[in-house]
């Protein structure tokens, strides 16, 4: 079987297996009682079941590891296992905590030990373990991120779709075949997925996807980044909407003196539905940003390498400006809104 036959299969089995097994999950969770019912931090008005992410970590576990095993430029050392495995790991404390509430402590903690179980497979190789400890708490950040990031239909299903395209695109570029179908195998998955979580949703995402999401686009990124490091600035930029939402929101939390680790509804696109917006529109605008402003972006970063870094810096202060004046804008039509129902 040829390289390219092989990479096609496991990217239509992908799929074929999200669409699968998250239309069984949707049965499941109603079975279980794995509801989401709205509330004051939520966004959505009616109970809601979760867990669909599993269907996309199963696809994309059954499927990914053969890519980056078997095909052109194959990841060797036992890496793609190990990949399984602390995929496997973030997915199974994401699924125990579906089912029952987990303190912070035990959930931190074992998200963390994945990315450290990942962060020495990619050291071995051949990079300097001084960047261990960045790598592990990257890969922290990436699984919290995300999951915060998991609060209106589509949105999160739609950003893995968009980041991991890009990044397999990067792939393909540094003639990276295995780790560019390993991706789109990831691709697949988020799509799978996004048909049953598209507005209105049939089914949530819940914290066996949206933190096994965010540890498989932390771990596809840095392993481009081992790769060639200069990819590292257009795999940044490709993020930039969901790193500069979540990351912003937490600092202004922390410095306003807010409990900064519990639920809120404070994040940019929870302040877009607050203030009238549709999921459907609140979502489009993260996929604007992403169009018009990351990925043009991301190609200037790729195709003038010796300026990467410099054109990361300036995408990320554009979409901090963008944040805040979007923010402002939200206000301004919740105030309009209330003084008008008021009249």
């Amino acid at each position: 079987m040829s390289p390219f036959v092989l990479a096609v299969g496991m990217v239509l089995a992908s799929l074929l297996v999200a669409l699968l097994v998250v239309r069984g999950a949707i049965a499941y969770a109603h079975r279980r009682g794995m509801l989401d019912q709205p509330g004051q931090r939520r966004s959505h008005s009616i109970p809601t079941p979760r867990g669909g992410g599993i269907g996309m970590v199963i696809a994309v576990l059954l499927t990914a590891p053969w890519c980056l095993s078997l095909l052109p430029e194959a990841w060797t050392g036992g890496m793609p296992w190990v990949w399984a495995v602390a995929t496997l790991m973030v997915a199974a404390i994401g699924w125990w905590d579906d089912h029952h509430a987990l303190p912070v402590l035990p959930r931190l903690g074992v998200q963390l030990a994945a990315c450290a179980l990942f962060a020495c497979a990619l050291a071995a190789g051949g990079m300097s373990w001084l960047w261990l400890p960045l790598l592990v708490l990257a890969g922290a950040w990436s699984i919290n991120l995300h999951n915060f990031m998991d609060g209106i239909d589509g949105l999160l299903a739609q950003q893995v779709l968009f980041v991991t395209l890009g990044l397999s695109g990067l792939a393909i570029g540094a003639g990276q075949f295995a780790l560019a179908a390993g991706t789109a195998c990831l691709a697949a998955a988020a799509l799978g997925f996004w048909c049953y979580n598209r507005p209105r949703a049939a089914i949530f995402m819940g914290d066996v996807g949206s933190g096994t999401m965010g540890f498989l686009l932390f771990a596809f990124t840095a392993m481009l980044w081992k790769v060639n490091s200069q990819l590292l600035w257009p795999a940044a930029i490709l993020s930039s909407s969901f790193v500069t939402d979540a990351t912003l929101t937490l600092l202004s939390r922390f410095l306003r003196g807010r409990r900064w680790y519990t639920p809120h509804r404070e994040h940019l696109y929870q302040w877009l539905v607050r203030s009238g917006m549709s999921h459907a529109l609140g979502g489009a605008c993260y996929l604007g940003w992403n169009l018009l402003i990351a990925a043009p972006l991301a190609w200037l970063s790729w195709f003038c390498p010796d300026l990467g870094w410099t054109i990361c810096v300036v995408t990320y202060l554009i979409a901090s400006a963008a944040w805040m004046l979007a923010k402002r804008y939200c206000l301004w039509r919740i105030q309009h809104r209330a003084k008008h129902v008021a009249t």
